[in-house]
């Protein structure tokens, strides 16, 4: 089957960028694409072919090149994608569960985050200038979702005063790394240990 037959029905006109408003049939399939293109990062790597990738996602190989026309502009897409994910997952926890809860499950998903950036890691170190503008991103969207959650939680007497959401995003981020060595359950573990230690000094009232 040749790659045009594959990809009737993508919602997308030829050259129609990733980044331009699109219908929402066709962005169901670009998130498709970019779920297959994690799965496949995290399995075989940033340097797998695009063909792997295009199976998984169930398009051909043109509606790959057509939306990311270079390799960099998928890893990009992939990574904000999956920072996109964890910051909305902040506002979601903090209205199902109590405040020190959510701190708690977010703090996880973020663990989850940093395992799918480890598969992502040889292509944001490579110095190609297209992943420069990704660090900020990563600021921009993950410390005001969780500052939002620790203000909650120390607000609610759960969590001290005096943590900067910065800081513990670097903390838990470099032990996640770390962790991670040692698997998953670890790393979750080891980031448990850390969110149990903002309860430290807490002021009962």
């Amino acid at each position: 089957m040749n790659d045009k037959s594959k990809e009737q029905g993508d919602g997308l006109k030829p050259g129609e960028r990733a980044d331009r408003p699109v219908r929402a049939d066709a962005k169901r399939n670009l998130d498709g694409l970019l779920q297959a293109a994690m799965a496949v990062f995290a399995s075989s790597g940033v340097d797998a072919p695009v063909r792997e990738i295009a199976e998984k996602a169930g398009v051909g190989i043109g509606t790959v090149y057509r939306h990311f026309p270079e390799r960099s502009d998928l890893v990009v897409a992939v990574f904000r994608r999956e920072i996109d994910a964890c910051a909305d997952a902040a506002p979601i926890l903090a209205a199902e569960h109590a405040p020190g809860e959510a701190l708690a499950r977010w703090m996880q998903r973020f663990v989850d985050f940093i395992a799918a950036k480890r598969g992502l890691a040889a292509a944001l170190h490579s110095g190609n200038p297209a992943f420069d503008p990704l660090p900020a991103y990563f600021q921009q969207r993950l410390q005001p979702a969780l500052r939002s959650l620790l203000d909650a939680a120390a607000a609610a007497g759960e969590v001290r005063t005096d943590i900067a959401a910065e800081d513990l995003l670097n903390a838990a981020a470099g032990l996640s790394m770390h962790a991670y060595a040692q698997g998953a359950e670890h790393a979750r573990r080891m980031v448990s240990l850390l969110v149990d230690g903002l309860r430290y000094g807490v002021v009962q009232r």
